[in-house]
């Protein structure tokens, strides 16, 4: 999620357990708390250009960090606060504000190893977008109504609207997948695995891409509240395979490991990009809600198998306008 929002969620739910007499503290450590998780972006290396996404919603999204990360939290303000507020209160709160992290960004398709160490399963549900203004309004509202009032009860509504917004989400889901299925059955396909997810901003509008034979199928579903779904027809792509497609690759490479942690990174929702000889894109996500323009990917053209892929993000933005955006979310 974005960072904007990942910390007026940490603010406003430790803004929903303060006394009246710490409100403003708390809201402002929640927020701060919210956003140490993020500090694994900082490893990077420029002789491994996959190290950041390999690490970036790793352990520190963890469920089990989450006592170590408010702990460093608080240590890290308590010099600076120590006359205002006691270090066990101030360790609930940096709780309850790092513990908000993960669990949000496990919320969006992007996925987080919130199991860390016991899985390294990626946990993603996919009820909301990256960036979606109508959450990140609501818990705004909250925070400042009830700083305004210096009393709880406001910002613990905002949390029971934030929550039922992502009950929402979870609907709009299932939906989705549903349409999916349905339409994957007209066309005579048999479903090997799916994946839908919310386009940026709304819960309507959802990008669906399934897999059958090999071949990934990519759609757009606007989801009717009073009228009937309706289907943007997208393209199609052979899922990459990388024994099959790239056989003569050692396998104790660089290159092939390279691939193989984009492959993990992706959820092996990979194909060859049909545009740039020697990439390949993560079809999970494209400008267009329907489309096979990718935003990232790994460039393989390298002078020897020992050296290292280029992780690349792409803004190619032909074909896409706000305005069909917009059609396709009023379902137009």
């Amino acid at each position: 999620m974005d960072i904007l929002t990942q910390a007026l969620l940490g603010g406003v739910v430790a803004q929903a357990a303060s006394r009246k007499s710490e409100i403003k503290v708390a809201t402002g450590v929640g927020c701060g708390a919210a956003l140490l998780a993020d500090l694994d972006t900082l490893i990077r290396a420029s002789s491994d250009p996959l190290l950041n996404i390999e690490f970036h919603r790793y352990f520190t999204h963890s469920l089990l960090f989450i006592p170590l990360g408010g702990l460093l939290a608080a240590l890290l303000v308590w010099p600076f606060l120590r006359q205002r507020l006691s270090f066990k209160r101030l360790l609930f709160y940096t709780l309850l504000g790092y513990a908000t992290h993960g669990l949000l960004d496990a919320a969006t398709s992007y996925g987080t190893h919130l199991l860390w160490p016991f899985s390294d399963l990626r946990t993603a549900w996919g009820i909301i977008a990256i960036i979606d203004p109508i959450f990140s309004l609501i818990l705004l509202l909250a925070m400042v109504v009830g700083l305004r009032r210096g009393t709880a009860p406001s910002s613990r509504l905002g949390l029971v609207l934030a929550a039922s917004y992502l009950l929402l989400g979870v609907w709009q889901n299932g939906s989705a997948s549903q349409v999916t299925l349905r339409l994957a059955e007209q066309r005579g396909h048999q479903v090997e695995r799916m994946l839908v997810k919310p386009t940026l901003a709304n819960l309507l509008l959802w990008r669906s891409i399934y897999e059958s034979n090999g071949i990934f199928y990519v759609d757009a579903i606007r989801l009717g509240i009073f009228a009937d779904d309706r289907i943007y027809s997208g393209g199609q792509a052979k899922r990459f395979v990388l024994n099959r497609d790239k056989p003569r690759l050692e396998q104790t490479s660089v290159l092939r490991h390279d691939i193989e942690r984009f492959l993990y990174f992706s959820d092996d929702y990979v194909i060859a990009d049909p545009d740039r000889e020697n990439v390949l894109i993560d079809i999970r996500y494209s400008m267009l809600a329907n489309g096979l323009k990718p935003i990232w990917g790994i460039d393989m053209s390298v002078a020897s198998s020992t050296q290292h892929a280029q992780f690349v993000n792409y803004r190619d933005r032909s074909g896409f306008s706000i305005e069909r955006f917009v059609a396709m979310v009023l379902g137009r």
